[in-house]
This record gives C-alpha cells, structure tokens and sequence, in this order.
C-alpha cells in the first residue's frame, strides 16, 4: 500500500509543477498582453493570474512536503499538508472570483470599446496555457488537485469568454456581451469551488470518509466468530485519501489467542476496499473493564 501512496504522490506533485509554471508563465505573457491591447480588464486580470501563481506554488510546495515520513512530532506524517495547499488555492480563487464579478458588474454598468483582434490573440494564448494545466491536473485523486482543477478551469473558461465575446465584438459593437459571459462562467466556477472546500474542512474537521458507512462496518464485524460487540469506532481522514481507524472489539470471555487474531485479521480484510493507512484495533474480553468507555461515558 505504501508504495502505491508513493507514485500516487510523486505524480500528484509533478502535476501541480506543471500547473505552477504553465500559469506563472502566462502570467508574463498576460502583462505584455495587456500593455498591447491597452485593455484594462486584461490587466485587471493579470492581478487574478498572478494570484493564482501564487496559491499554486503554495500548492505545489505543500503536497511536496506531505510527501515526507513520520516524524517523532508529526507521528502520522506530513499528508495533511496536502489539505493546506487546496484550502488556500479554493479561498484564493474564491477571492479572485469576487473581484472579477466586481469588475464585471461594473462594466455592465458603463461597457468599454476594447481592442478586439489583440484580445483574441490573447484568449487563444490564454485557452492554450491554462487548458494545458487542466488536462494535466484534472484527473488527480487529491482534494488539492481537485480545487486546482476548478481554479485552472475558471481560468480557461474565462479566456473562452474572452475569445466568444472578442469575435463578437469585432463584428457588433456590444461590449456588454463580456461581462454577461463572465459572471455567468465566474458564478458557475464559485459553486464547484465550494463543494471542494466543503470536502476540504470535512477533512480538516475529521469527519468520517463518505464512502465509508461506520453503521454498516459495526454490523458486519458483529458477525465475526467470537465477537461479542465492537465501541469506539473512531474513523476520519489524512488528506481525503489515506484514512485512520481505531477501534474496540469485545471478544467472547473463552475466546483464544488464534481466534483474536482470526477476528482482528477479518476486520482488516474489510477494509481493504478503502484506503486504510493506520488501523488500530483494541481487544477485550468480555467481562473486562474499559478504561475507555468509562472515561467517555460509554
């Protein structure tokens, strides 16, 4: 299992490598852009892009650090490290969001003549660049990778606003048109971006994985041989991917050494569809006392 973690997140951080320097670049690209084009929405969105350079450097730099072992301080590793980089990408964007749809209902209030042919240049370049990050990123496992994703794909989605209302404009003199694009693409990005920070303070908050049903998994370790009860399951997540579980089973009093071991063995066998990486498991007998349960009330 450890090694599979392993490729997963040596692959996780080169994505988001990729991402950094794609969007970090077209930074630069959007500056000498914006100058050309004399267009003040597209320097305005240079702020924006170089915002997001930021979040996803951040990004990049953290999920490299989760990727470091267990330390005598940090026993279960670095993993949720992970999580700061998509909390911080998601309220960046978040951010960015707001002032896009501040700049854009502003121009719906007083539209401007913008430089039409130099804006589809740009938008073409913009498409490219971003559309290469998300093509790279899309596909990971990580809640990181996934508000990455969405931040990338805003990005994208806005510069084909940009293009569909360019080759309008250059037509038709409506210069609403853009705003109009871009509130509904910012609107839409804001919603999905929630859901991902959603998951993210799930996880920092230790909320059991969805696709674990704690209810379900009791009931099943009931059935083992000798196993008179089970208490204090205690299930959440390092990063959204690597999970921790501990848990009591109450043995039947006349229960040996090989059927403990029988029945912690089962218990494991069950969870190997989810991606368990600490599981730890205490055994009584029945009739003994639990420290525990009497701390907790249980």
């Amino acid at each position: 299992m450890s090694h599979a973690h392993e490729g997963h997140d040596h692959g996780s951080s080169g994505n988001l490598k990729v991402a950094f320097f794609l969007n970090f670049s077209f930074t630069i690209l959007e500056i000498i852009g914006g100058v050309w084009t004399n267009s003040i929405a597209i320097l305005s969105d240079t702020v924006h892009d170089f915002g997001d350079s930021l979040s996803l450097g951040l990004a990049w730099y953290f999920d490299k650090r989760s990727q470091r072992g267990r330390t005598a301080e940090q026993t279960y590793g670095y993993k949720r490290y992970r999580l700061l980089g998509g909390l911080i990408t998601g309220l960046v964007l978040v951010a960015g969001i707001g002032f896009i749809l501040w700049k854009a209902i502003g121009r719906l209030m007083s539209p401007e003549a913008v430089n039409a042919p130099g804006m589809i240049a740009l938008a073409v370049s913009g498409i490219l660049f971003n559309g290469a990050a998300v093509m790279r990123v899309k596909n990971g496992s990580s809640l990181t990778e996934k508000v990455v994703s969405w931040h990338l794909l805003e990005d994208t989605l806005g510069w084909i606003a940009v293009l569909v209302g360019a080759g309008v404009m250059a037509v038709w003199d409506v210069p609403i048109i853009d705003p109009i694009l871009s509130i509904g693409i910012a609107l839409f990005v804001l919603w999905n971006v929630g859901r991902n920070l959603k998951n993210v303070m799930q996880v920092f908050l230790q909320r059991a994985p969805e696709s674990f049903d704690v209810e379900e998994f009791a009931q099943q370790v009931r059935q083992f041989p000798k196993v008179k009860d089970t208490h204090h399951i205690h299930v959440w997540s390092l990063d959204g991917e690597s999970h921790v579980l501990s848990m009591h089973l109450q043995m039947a009093s006349d229960a040996s050494r090989d059927e403990i071991l029988a029945a912690k063995q089962k218990v494991r066998e069950a969870l190997d569809e989810e991606e368990f990486e600490h599981v730890t498991i205490d055994v009584e007998l029945a009739g003994e006392d639990c420290a525990s349960c009497e701390e907790e009330g249980g």
